[in-house]
């Protein structure tokens, strides 16, 4: 069984990507799936008949297509084909912040140890790596920054606001006008 990174543990996937369904009759009953978006607009309530459906997003993929699903999917995917293409960071803000999604947001495709860190500021608690990286390697990327400056899913007050309530700052002239 193939494993991933959830909650900061390695753990066994259950759960069978489908990359390539097209149809309910692509989707194995019984067994837990991801399948992509436009199977799951077109095919819903056939789907959810046969079993635990989960959702994956392309980078182009409109999140605000699942506003009405979010309360119901366990899981959704969100795919980064590339290293390079940073749209999921914005596909995972808008489901966890403007949608209010609380089931797992997996991070799934040409996922890295370096983006890690990142990817779960923007609200990824699971992440498939690719099949030639070490997981074991990958967990240490979440300890690489004690801290970061700017609001996210996983911190929502920056730095500044945190160290002004905690009476880190006051008094400093080069943070002065930010603890008003």
């Amino acid at each position: 069984m193939p494993r991933l990174i959830k909650d900061r543990a390695i753990v066994e996937d259950r759960w069978t990507l489908l990359r390539e369904a097209a149809a309910p009759a692509d989707v194995p009953v019984d067994v837990p799936v991801i399948v992509p978006l436009a199977l799951w607009r077109a095919e819903r309530d056939a789907l959810r008949a046969r079993g635990e459906v989960a959702v994956w997003l392309k980078p182009d993929d409109d999140p605000d297509l699942l506003a009405a699903d979010v309360g119901a999917l366990p899981l959704i995917a969100v795919d980064f084909p590339k290293f390079t293409d940073g749209r999921g960071y914005s596909t995972a803000l808008t489901l966890r912040r403007k949608l209010g999604f609380r089931g797992e947001l997996r991070a799934i495709g040409d996922v890295l140890r370096d983006q890690l860190y990142y990817m779960h500021r923007c609200g990824f608690d699971a992440f498939a790596l690719r099949s030639d990286r070490s997981l074991e390697e990958a967990l240490k990327a979440f300890p690489d920054f004690s801290d970061g400056y700017q609001a996210s899913v996983a911190q929502s007050t920056p730095l500044f606001r945190r160290r002004a309530q905690a009476g880190i700052v006051r008094g400093h002239p080069a943070v002065a006008d930010d603890t008003r």
